[in-house]
């Protein structure tokens, strides 16, 4: 027998700015939703959707403008913000202590002791990781029947991400989680809600099949549209979306990843970890944009950076992966000769041109509007040296091209890094250099940014804690463990994972040199299929469809601009007849061939 919910909201509506964010009267009867005592749920929406609000009413921060919340009596319901202010507190500690109903300090200390953080720390020199895990520390302290978690992993490293995954793990209560940490959502939720056009579904599944749920429901709206003659809202659906299509295109950009990983994965040395060859070393050399030989840095009589050598060739997509204070950062401006080596050199191509993406991002100015920010307040911007029209790019970022006059203190945070990456990746470079790019991402412009960097023509250094990003986005990981030694691996998170796993467990933190470490880089390979799955007549389709519905695209584009002339109906009809007809068959022909591909594809992913 299902136990009774531990927190409920009942036509839950609410007004912002004049305008109902969910459960707008005019539209139904507000959303409902029950929370159980050991629900376990992944709360997914696009950034604006209303993520936050809606664990702000959960809580009680903040009414609701209609519906009724019960609540279970002495439930402990506890919020931990993706912000916090520590404004007004000493240390750490005072912030952790304050409250009406504060947490005991031994067990804030206890918490505090596994996430090695010192509740000492002055809040005017903590860092952001250093508040997060004081944050934490204080929330989990507090004892909560139910948990509030927004952005959790932030500032987190790969241990303190770890721990906190293994502390959820063994949780006994409920928790509602916002998180672009898709490793994270996967291997700790058991159900879904997601929050779509004002709307809250819910799913029993955990994050692991949303995408799956989410191209389903996204399908049928789509037929209903058809059934209905709504022309306009496939469109604009379409435009927002595109998931089958999206889905088809990653597809093809995964494969050539995992072909450009075995081809890395044969230039590791099998003599160390050290160093990246090729057979032909003058071809290597040719294609290189940066060289270190025998790099180095020592801090306080720490060695950092080991020494070690690395070339980095035109379209590597280079992730760099460890905890806070592994040297990380070091290594990044080491490499972009933004910090000079203690030994060896960095050498750059003539030619390289680069940008960086940091993760210390400047405030946009809240006054300025999207025009102003992306085109200077025309109409036309330079993306890498081909004109386009300001609106037509807010497309390509997710925008609503009607917010082009938007003031950017009307958006979200995640907003805001959204479109100061549209303004970056307009820029004409051929290195790209991102530190931490995924934090206040939502799940779809996660697709997009990896979609940008994959379709990226130069080279890209990504410093990152996302592991599912790494994985699906790099093709060669420097890891950093914090001995100072620099692991090559060719492949993202998982594979460097790997690969620590093969090495024997060092005696010293300094002991053993890049010499006497024995590289067993393991050639990544790609996700597990099963053919045996498909009949004959489905594994063609399978391998044979994306090339059609590439050529039904091409028909498609060529007869909508047939039909664009505003003077063909005019000058022959039978001509603009006959286009027409053309075009529904391939429209028709298109959609079928792109859902029978979503479906073997589906099988064949299991």
């Amino acid at each position: 027998m299902a136990e009774p919910p531990i927190l409920s909201w009942e036509g839950l509506g609410l007004q912002q700015g004049g305008r109902w964010l969910f459960g707008d009267p005019a539209h139904g009867d507000g959303l409902d939703l029950h929370i159980g005592p050991r629900d376990r749920f992944a709360l997914i929406g696009r950034n604006g959707a209303g993520k936050t609000t809606l664990l702000k009413l959960i809580s009680g921060e903040i009414e609701a403008d209609r519906g009724i919340r019960k609540v279970k009596p002495h439930m402990n319901i506890v919020w931990l913000e993706q912000d916090p202010d520590f404004r007004g507190f000493g240390t750490l500690m005072d912030y952790a202590l304050s409250g009406e109903r504060p947490p005991a300090e031994h067990e804030v200390e206890a918490i505090a002791g596994q996430l090695g953080i010192d509740m000492a720390t002055g809040t005017a020199g903590a860092s952001g990781g250093e508040k997060r895990r004081a944050a934490i520390a204080r929330a989990l302290a507090l004892e909560p029947d139910l948990l509030l978690l927004d952005e959790p992993t932030n500032h987190l490293d790969l241990s303190a991400i770890d721990w906190l995954e293994s502390w959820l793990t063994r949780y006994k209560g409920a928790f509602i989680v916002i998180s672009h940490d898709r490793t994270f959502l996967k291997r700790l939720t058991r159900s879904t809600l997601w929050l779509d056009r004002g709307a809250l579904r819910r799913k029993d599944v955990g994050f692991g099949g949303y995408d799956a749920w989410e191209e389903q429901v996204y399908a049928e709206e789509a037929r209903a549209a058809e059934k209905m003659d709504a022309k306009l809202k496939i469109e604009a659906h379409w435009l927002e979306r595109g998931v089958t299509a999206r889905r088809k295109r990653n597809m093809g950009r995964l494969e050539k990843l995992w072909e450009m990983r075995a081809a890395r994965a044969a230039m590791v040395s099998p003599g160390g970890t050290a160093k990246l060859k090729l057979a032909s070393d003058s071809d290597f050399k040719s294609k290189s944009v940066i060289v270190a030989e025998e790099i180095s840095k020592t801090y306080d009589g720490r060695e950092v950076i080991k020494p070690f050598s690395l070339r980095i060739q035109r379209g590597d997509r280079i992730g760099i992966v460890g905890g806070n204070g592994a040297g990380k950062t070091t290594l990044l401006k080491m490499l972009t000769k933004e910090l000079e080596p203690d030994t060896g050199t960095v050498t750059h191509a003539n030619t390289l041109a680069g940008v960086m993406i940091d993760q210390q991002r400047a405030l946009l100015d809240p006054g300025k509007t999207v025009r102003d920010v992306l085109a200077e307040g025309g109409d036309w911007i330079d993306v890498r040296g081909q004109r386009k029209h300001v609106q037509a790019y807010m497309k390509d970022f997710l925008f609503d091209p009607g917010l082009v006059e938007a003031k950017i203190g009307t958006f979200s945070g995640g907003e805001r890094s959204r479109l100061l990456l549209a303004r970056e990746f307009s820029r004409t470079s051929n290195l790209l250099v991102l530190d931490e790019p995924t934090n206040d991402l939502d799940l779809e412009t996660l697709d997009l940014l990896q979609e940008v960097i994959a379709d990226y023509e130069g080279t890209v250094l990504l410093v990152s804690h996302d592991r599912d990003f790494l994985d699906r986005t790099v093709t060669v990981t420097l890891g950093l463990d914090g001995s100072g030694t620099v692991d090559i691996v060719a492949g993202g998170y998982e594979d460097w994972q790997a690969k620590r796993k093969q090495k024997p467990a060092r005696k010293t933190a300094g002991s053993d040199s890049p010499a006497q470490q024995k590289s067993t880089a393991p050639t990544p390979t790609p996700p597990p299929k099963d053919p045996a799955k498909l009949s004959y007549k489905d594994q063609r389709d399978y391998e044979n469809l994306p090339e059609r519905i590439e050529e039904l695209e091409g028909l498609i584009a060529k007869g909508e601009a047939a039909l664009a002339d505003p003077d063909l109906y005019a000058k022959d009809p039978d001509r603009f007849a006959r286009i027409s007809k053309s075009l529904d068959l391939a429209r028709t022909e298109k959609d079928e061939a792109e859902e029978r591909w979503l479906e073997l594809a589906e099988l064949v992913e299991g």
